[in-house]
């Protein structure tokens, strides 16, 4: 492979031509588990390791040209908190030059500066976690003081550094046992900032607790009856409409491993992300052949039923008639800031 970038058209067309031949479209990148807050509902920062063992920079920009052997990816930074790098930006374009680099932040170290270089960097999108319209509710929920002030004021800092038409704010909401009626509300403070919104249901897999997950009845219709109303609404409809059969004992037939998988901040690869115990393959050491024979291999049998995170179900929905025709606006189409109306 030459040592070029590839452009939007490109990008967009060889992420066609990987789901067209079955290989993985999306990819969770944990570029740390570290993270500064302590959530109650996940514990992914005790899993970290130390920051002397995070590769740097530099071996992002190995790692994803490699990776575009498979085809151009989906990708999302996450972890942890990526910002906790100082060298996010430079992971975001690393990453940039071949796929689609998107990330997911707490937002409590975003400032005008941070937000402008991850932007310039070539971020497709970024994900502000909000889980109440309650500011009490959410700062006790993820252990610090202020979290969703400052995690408003991301949004508005991230929705103001946008430099491309194609580059989206989203918040992101964890729906538990106690917020599915804060969701309309949510909805509406995105609007009004312009930012987008998305929802996943907790999973006991994040901690091994069922505490937080949603118990009050039935929650697709309220979701879905949402969606028609809010424009900004982003979660595809196929995906809303399966969280009722998750929350009544999971939804079968998991794609892990064949539509989408997981690299640790080691570049330990597996079939997803709570797997990262059990790795398949190495993305520094092993050729991009070995990764995805492996992948297919430990996905094979695979019965789990215990999530549905965005990283699956939204990629799942790709593989639905219904739910590929409202997925092709959102990839194939720039789409700009989130309307008012």
């Amino acid at each position: 492979m030459t040592d070029s970038t590839f452009s939007p058209v490109q990008k967009k067309w060889r992420l066609v031509r990987a789901w067209a031949g079955r290989h993985p479209v999306w990819c969770a990148w944990q570029v740390t588990y570290r993270c500064n807050f302590r959530c109650r509902f996940c514990n992914y920062w005790a899993l970290a390791a130390r920051p002397e063992d995070e590769p740097p920079a530099s071996a992002y920009a190995d790692g994803s040209q490699k990776l575009a052997g498979m085809g151009t990816l989906l990708i999302s930074l996450a972890g942890g908190e990526p910002l906790l790098r100082s060298d996010i930006p430079e992971i975001v374009a690393a990453v940039g030059r071949y796929h689609f680099p998107f990330l997911t932040t707490n937002g409590w170290l975003v400032t005008p500066e941070v937000a402008r270089d991850i932007m310039r960097a070539g971020c497709w999108g970024v994900s502000v976690s909000i889980d109440y319209a309650d500011p009490a509710r959410h700062d006790a929920r993820r252990g610090v003081a202020g979290a969703w002030e400052q995690a408003w004021r991301a949004v508005e800092m991230l929705s103001q550094a946008r430099v491309h038409r194609w580059q989206r704010v989203n918040v992101i909401a964890v729906l538990m046992d106690d917020n599915a009626g804060q969701m309309e509300e949510l909805l509406a403070m995105a609007r009004r900032r312009k930012a987008y919104f998305m929802v996943q249901p907790y999973g006991r897999l994040k901690t091994g607790s069922p505490a937080y997950v949603h118990r009050d009845g039935q929650v697709s219709g309220r979701l879905l009856a949402l969606h028609g109303r809010f424009r900004n609404f982003l979660s595809n409809p196929y995906y809303l409409d399966r969280f009722d059969a998750f929350l009544a004992g999971g939804v079968p037939h998991c794609r892990a491993g064949r539509a989408f998988f997981n690299i640790d901040e080691t570049g330990d690869v597996s079939i997803c992300v709570e797997r990262r115990g059990r790795p398949v393959a190495n993305l520094y050491r092993d050729g991009v052949g070995v990764v995805q024979r492996r992948l297919r291999q430990a996905a094979r049998g695979n019965t789990c039923q215990g999530c549905w995170y965005n990283c699956r179900g939204e990629i799942e929905s790709l593989y639905h008639p219904a739910g590929l025709l409202k997925s092709l606006p959102t990839l194939l189409f720039d789409r700009g800031a989130a309307s008012d109306g």
